[in-house]
């Protein structure tokens, strides 16, 4: 597997949380569509938290309408395949920011502020879309390679 795809599946919780070694991407697609479990998001995020991210931001950032929808999640301890690949798309962005800033904290922070290239908009109010997932991601390829935006 991929260095990026083992950085996913580690914030994910790594075999402990997914209940099976993910080797392959095969192997993740099939957790997806079976529904990763509720630890996942717990899991990722632990990451990024001490950054003051809400309950509600990560709600609406995995697309779900509301806080109980998650509520409801984490107390039968399933996603759905949607969610669940909403979460896994937001791993990438989290694996890609803590590569890019140096740490999770500095990551969590920077997913949690108001950011200009990104319209003023939080970049983590912009992960429920495969869209702003990709608007995300272009902006922490810029900073990647020091282009300023």
């Amino acid at each position: 597997m991929a260095a990026e795809a083992k950085r996913v599946v580690d914030l994910l919780g790594g075999a402990k949380v997914l209940g099976a070694k993910v080797r392959t991407l095969e192997d993740l697609k099939a957790r997806i569509r079976e529904g990763l479990p509720y630890k996942a998001v717990a899991a990722v995020a632990k990451a990024i938290e001490g950054n003051g991210i809400k309950e509600e931001e990560l709600s609406e950032a995995l697309g779900l309408p509301t806080l109980r929808t998650l509520r409801r999640r984490k107390k039968r301890n399933k996603l759905e395949p949607g969610e669940s690949d909403r979460l896994v798309r937001m791993a990438r962005i989290v694996a890609k920011a803590i590569e890019v800033l140096g740490s999770n904290e500095k990551a969590g922070t920077w997913l949690d502020r108001p950011n200009r290239a990104l319209g003023g908009k939080k970049p983590l109010a912009l992960l429920d879309t495969d869209i702003g997932v990709e608007q995300v991601g272009d902006v922490l390829g810029r900073m990647e390679y020091g282009v300023y935006s």
